[in-house]
């Protein structure tokens, strides 16, 4: 068995977030002040974390995020940034640079809720969490074949423990025992997208007292999410043994930084 965290954060905050206005893929916009300020933020808050592997949206938001976050970090200063398009904000099609109520007002002309709608030439939920499905893939192959180097009759790394205790808002909560740890630096729409594919296909331990709302709930920018994982190997390839939520959408170390609404 081999045990490793993924840490997920969303990128700081665009002109765009703070207007309202959708980005997807299409758009692609800087981080603004704040959103550079909430970037040096999460970058002090995860900087005594060692991170093995960096992975990023190939989008210039989540790159100069993750560029900070490492530029603070103690450990972790010199490790190569994956760029991974799979990574990428869900597609709006014809709503992107559009005020987000003109989803909604889409959505209700189509009789649907503005969570499940697709406007023309996006993307399906169902297509994101494809893509985010084809991602654990790469990760999980990734990190048996770089960090697991079990001797023989010895287990590669600590197995996962069961639900934990509610997170105390401490930036290494859930690794204990755990040597490795991936970061990913992605997008709202995706990682909402990609923790209920967690919790909800892949049967994702709980933390104790968590509400499902606060679980789904939309990410702040540069709010931190976090999973442990326990891989086997198998004939076919990694197989996951267990997976544990620690904590969702945590904002505590933005503190005082103004954050778009």
């Amino acid at each position: 068995m081999f045990t490793f965290s993924l840490t997920l954060v969303r990128h700081g905050e665009t002109q765009y977030n703070r207007d309202r206005l959708l980005q997807g893929q299409g758009v692609d916009t800087p981080l603004s002040e704040t959103g550079l300020q909430q970037a040096e933020a999460v970058g002090r808050y995860l900087r005594g974390i060692t991170f093995n592997d960096v992975f990023a949206s190939n989008l210039q938001r989540a790159i100069r995020t993750a560029e900070i976050i490492l530029k603070n970090n103690t450990h972790s200063s010199g490790t190569e940034m994956v760029l991974e398009p799979l990574l990428r904000e869900r597609g709006f099609g014809v709503a992107e640079g559009r005020p987000k109520d003109d989803l909604k007002n889409m959505a209700n002309a189509a009789g649907q809720s503005c969570r499940d709608y697709t406007p023309p030439g996006g993307e399906t939920l169902d297509q994101v969490k494809l893509r985010f499905k084809k991602f654990l893939k790469v990760l999980f192959k990734r990190m048996l074949d770089e960090h697991w180097r079990p001797a023989p009759g010895e287990r590669g790394g600590a197995e996962a423990a069961g639900p934990c205790a509610a997170p105390a808002g401490a930036a290494d909560d859930g690794l204990a025992g755990v040597a490795v740890h991936a970061l990913v630096v992605s997008h709202g729409a995706y990682i909402r997208v990609a923790v209920k594919h967690l919790v909800e296909d892949l049967a994702s331990s709980l933390p104790a007292g968590v509400k499902m709302s606060q679980l789904f709930s939309p990410s702040p920018n540069t709010g931190v999410s976090r999973f442990v994982f326990t891989l086997s190997r198998g004939e076919g390839g990694p197989v996951l043994s267990a997976c544990r939520c620690v904590f969702t959408n945590r904002k505590d170390h933005l503190g005082s930084v103004a954050a778009a609404v």
